[in-house]
């Protein structure tokens, strides 16, 4: 594969795999804890869901910030990554001390601490193949 086709792979990649905490955070946001399994929870329950919601959007929307110039945001990637990897390890507590989640949060799980790394080396790459040593 020449530099240039995997870094559109990369792009492609980055581009759909984004939709998923804009997806996840809009969910959220619109429809606060009831999108988990139809519970209501409290107003200050649904306040802090909404607003980590936002949060995960706000993620989402920060990856397809550096879609146009994946080989030039190597730092940009590695903070998204370390935030998405900090909420998996938190998800993983969560796993440890109450039990399994639904599919869902086991895929978002998947996500935080396997993909999320694995595009984090897969841009340190590109942008190696791009730029040179």
């Amino acid at each position: 594969m020449t530099p240039g086709t995997e870094r559109r792979a990369l792009q492609a990649a980055i581009g759909l795999l984004a939709l998923v905490p804009v997806a996840a955070g809009l969910a959220g946001v619109l429809q606060g804890p009831a999108m988990v399994d139809g519970w209501l929870g409290t107003p200050s329950q649904d306040s802090h869901l909404r607003y980590l919601s936002g949060l995960l959007l706000a993620i989402g929307v920060a990856w397809w910030s550096v879609v146009p110039a994946i080989e030039r945001h190597g730092a940009r990637v590695r903070l998204l990554s370390a935030l998405v990897v900090c909420g998996g390890l938190a998800r993983l507590l969560s796993l440890a001390l109450v039990g399994a989640p639904s599919v869902p949060m086991l895929g978002g799980l998947a996500m935080e601490l396997l993909v999320t790394p694995a595009i984090a080396l897969w841009q340190a790459r590109v942008a190696r193949r791009m730029h040179g040593p």
